[in-house]
């Protein structure tokens, strides 16, 4: 394995989910297509060197996302200012948690939700 191609997310509201991820986050679309078979959108946003799939079901079940629950505990974007991004976020209504240091690389990162609660993470990696 060399690395990761797609995270697949089921949203419930797809409409808010998609301008969340599109206007707000800032990844852009590679393709969006209707399954009828399944009255599923799909849309594929850009994320660097890997893809975010955004799904829609008409009726998809909840799934537990505390931090602490068995599975996917949360995802994470490099960013090269997290005082920029934290400030962009907060003037898009979205409100993220303090600041925090990694005690074992120094780095600074912050966590928030997105539409459906799933938790996303800031994590600054500054340019070399």
């Amino acid at each position: 394995m060399r690395c990761i191609h797609h995270i697949a997310l089921i949203c419930s509201d797809y409409d808010r989910s998609r301008a969340f991820y599109r206007d707000i986050i800032g990844l852009p679309v590679i393709r969006e297509v209707w399954r009828a078979e399944r009255q599923s959108w799909k849309c594929d946003l850009d994320a660097g060197n890997a893809q975010i799939e955004l799904f829609s079901f008409p009726a998809p079940l909840p799934r537990p996302s505390r931090p602490e629950a068995c599975g996917l505990r949360h995802l994470a974007f490099i960013i090269a200012d997290i005082d920029v991004e934290v400030a962009r976020l907060d003037a898009a209504g979205v409100p993220c948690e303090p600041i925090r240091v990694d005690d074992h690389t120094g780095r600074r990162f912050t966590f928030f939700a997105d539409p459906d609660g799933l938790p996303l993470e800031l994590y600054e990696q500054l340019a070399a």
